[in-house]
């Protein structure tokens, strides 16, 4: 009825301009009568073939002709169970408690504090981190091209936004694009790649652009999930471990297989646990991929170069797909240490693993420097995967079209910033020191403070964006918590956040050793 009323209007107002007054009015008139017409018509017998149901200003509940409510299609009985197994801890109930909290303070509720402190969360930006100038100026020339012509704009950041525009379809980020991402910034984060593994190639036909890093972690273990029984996949993840990870298996109903990192050894990757593991798992199922996730989320660990060597000589044996998820690549803090790429390590150590071995690595625009997490750009490299295989990877990715355009470009930034030859360069460069010595210092100062608090020990923050320390609880507390059906550490964030406003993630939510307790 609306949409029937609006159509007559906006045909009688089409016509007022070329019309006589009196003309106009008559037409008026009888659309007027129309409308009435069609009001009187649908109130009989078409209402009865549910007509007025369609009609949300008067939505009622229907009862059936037995007087019982109509039942809802989707319960929790019949959700589907995958959906209900999967947790995601970054943001489970402590971050709703802390919305509550939050809306209190609001409405003028007192509370010991002023203010909740989201510590929950990687969200750079919104713990007040700037922006990367150059970053935002090339997305706001791709977003709105006449800008191109300002002369507020340096011509370093005009020249990749033409480029990347001339990549999208009519020359607007407002396209879609390849279900793989924009060639042209395929081809930059090629490049990228190559410069960074000190001239390792890098085909850009191998570069996959993401909505974010997750996107593609969760398009991979898509296709590597199979099987049943016995035979079904195995996916094999550290522990403690990003939550992504978990989720996804639990969705995918794929099994999934812990290796524990060595806490007394600074978090490290030890490769007979990595045996112990998978002998463990062959007996319920078939493990086909391991995840590395360097440096750590949520340890901070940096993995050695020996230690990447000893993963990938494991996965050659064992002939397991790997995946390594290397979105803090930009994060090392400490001085004596570097990031090292798993594909770099994979070329060193010759062609029978490079051209054998299948490899697919991550990286996003949410951490790093730019901390752009809005934008959910990010890309993934896949090496060595079957031709046909390929195909089935494009096929999947093209199901949700592509990727953010704004994203695309936004990666494109990171893969390809300002030269020390641009106008763009010093301000770039500052800008980016400034962002990584504050979070250095800051990793630092977090380990340092949390060494000084009785009952909590913080191993070095070596690099990615979190401390993961551990909280000894007393047996009481302890107890309490079983009581109350929650874990311990899960009571201890809740307690702190009640108390300080401090919001933090349960350790128990990253998984931990039996007995051990963490927050992030």
């Amino acid at each position: 009825m609306h949409r029937l009323q609006h159509l007559a209007n906006r045909s009688l107002i089409a016509g007022v301009f070329d019309q006589s007054p009196a003309l106009v009015r008559t037409k008026a008139r009888e659309t007027a009568c129309l409308v009435q017409s069609i009001r009187l018509k649908t109130q009989g017998p078409v209402e009865q073939y549910g007509l007025k149901r369609f009609s949300t200003a008067e939505a009622t509940v229907i009862l059936r002709e037995d007087g019982k409510m109509r039942e809802k299609t989707l319960t929790m009985d019949t959700l589907n169970p995958q959906v209900k197994a999967v947790e995601y801890a970054v943001r489970g109930p402590i971050v709703t408690k802390a919305g509550d909290i939050e809306r209190g303070l609001q409405q003028g509720q007192k509370h010991p504090f002023t203010e909740v402190i989201k510590a929950n969360i990687g969200d750079s930006h919104a713990m007040g981190q700037k922006p990367i100038t150059f970053l935002r100026q090339v997305v706001a020339l791709c977003s709105f091209p006449e800008l191109l012509n300002s002369p507020s704009f340096p011509e370093d950041a005009k020249q990749r936004a033409r480029r990347i525009l001339q990549g999208c379809g009519g020359q607007s980020l407002g396209s879609y694009s390849a279900s793989q991402g924009v060639d042209c910034i395929r081809q930059d984060v090629a490049v990228y790649i190559e410069q960074r593994d000190k001239g390792v190639p890098a085909d850009w036909d191998n570069i996959y652009l993401t909505t974010g890093a997750s996107d593609g972690i969760v398009s991979i273990l898509k296709m590597l999930v199979s099987g049943q029984g016995r035979s079904r996949s195995g996916v094999m993840i550290p522990i403690p471990q990003y939550p992504l990870y978990s989720a996804a298996i639990s969705e995918l109903e794929a099994v999934q297989i812990n290796y524990y990192l060595d806490e007394d050894n600074c978090w490290a990757l030890d490769i007979n646990e990595l045996h112990r593991a998978y002998q463990a798992a062959k007996e319920h199922c078939h493990p086909r991929v391991i995840c590395i996730i360097n440096p750590g989320n949520p340890t901070g660990q940096v993995q050695s170069r020996k230690c990447i060597e000893d993963v990938l000589h494991f996965a050659y044996e064992e002939n397991l797909f790997v995946m390594s998820d290397e979105v803090y690549q930009d994060n090392v803090y400490s001085p004596d240490l570097q990031f090292h790429s798993f594909k770099k390590v994979l070329y060193e150590m010759g062609p029978e693993y490079f051209n054998t071995v299948e490899l697919a690595s991550f990286h996003s625009t949410s951490k790093g420097y730019s901390g752009e997490c809005g934008f959910r750009g990010g890309y993934m490299e896949v090496l060595n995967l079957d031709l046909e295989v390929k195909a089935q990877l494009v096929k999947l990715l093209s199901v949700r079209l592509c990727p953010p355009v704004s994203g695309q470009a936004a990666m494109d930034v990171i893969v390809n910033p300002p030269l020390p030859h641009e106008p763009s360069y010093l301000q770039f460069h500052k800008e980016k020191s400034a962002v990584l010595g504050a979070l250095a210092e800051k990793a630092q100062v977090t380990e340092q403070t949390l060494n000084t608090v009785p009952g909590i020990k913080c191993n070095p923050v070596q690099g990615a964006m979190y401390a993961f320390p551990r909280i000894f609880i007393p047996p009481r507390a302890v107890e309490e918590a079983k009581s109350l059906g929650m874990s311990p550490d899960m009571m201890y964030c809740l307690r702190l956040l009640e108390e300080t406003g401090i919001c933090l993630v349960p350790g128990s939510g990253f998984g931990q050793r039996e007995g051990t307790y963490h927050f992030r």
